[in-house]
């Protein structure tokens, strides 16, 4: 699947001095970012959660990739969730960009698919927020969460649906469920 890998290798197999033209040079590097990415992804579907599926549209992109969460417990049980994951060329001194797809009632994802999770931010007060160190593992685990043990209603997002919770839980499930039926099949 790694299609970029074998473009690595069959660079790396050319020794010698160029004759080629300054734009099939640059046509044959390959970024910092895209050799991260390849290992990075190479890993990433081997410790996937069970809940979460990984796809590209072209797999020569691994810079831009979906990936769908379907939430085996809690609120969001039985909806299938889409995130749109593009990973900037200055990655990994700047997080990945994630957006939620999925129209969807959360305290920590705005309706417009807006994310809360302190691992995307680049600046982070407590020091929970991007460092060179993470990897899109740690995002893909980190957004998964956002369903089960990191649904924090004390420093949300959507304001209304945090307040929506505290209000009336059992609306808020309401609301949720029909979100999903609606939103999320």
């Amino acid at each position: 699947m790694l299609t970029l890998a074998s473009k690595l290798k069959r660079d790396d197999g050319v020794k010698g001095p160029r004759a080629s033209s300054s734009a099939s040079d640059s046509t044959r590097r390959v970024s910092v970012r895209d050799k991260l990415l390849i290992k990075e992804v190479a890993e990433l579907e081997v410790n996937l959660p069970c809940t979460c599926k990984v796809s590209f549209t072209d797999p020569n992109k691994l810079h831009h990739f979906h990936l769908t969460v379907s939430p085996d417990e809690g609120y969001y049980q039985g909806g299938k969730f889409q995130f749109e994951i593009e990973v900037p060329d200055a990655y990994n001194m700047v997080p990945p960009r994630v957006k939620c797809l999925t129209r969807i009632w959360h305290p920590n994802i705005t309706e417009t698919g807006e994310i809360c999770l302190s691992l995307l931010r680049e600046h982070s007060i407590d020091g929970t927020g991007w460092a060179p160190t993470r990897t899109l593992q740690d995002v893909v685990w980190g957004l998964n969460s956002l369903f089960t043990d990191l649904l924090n209603f004390d420093d949300p997002l959507n304001i209304e649906a945090a307040e929506h919770h505290l209000r009336d839980k059992e609306d808020f499930r309401n609301k949720v469920e029909d979100y999903i039926n609606h939103y999320a099949r």
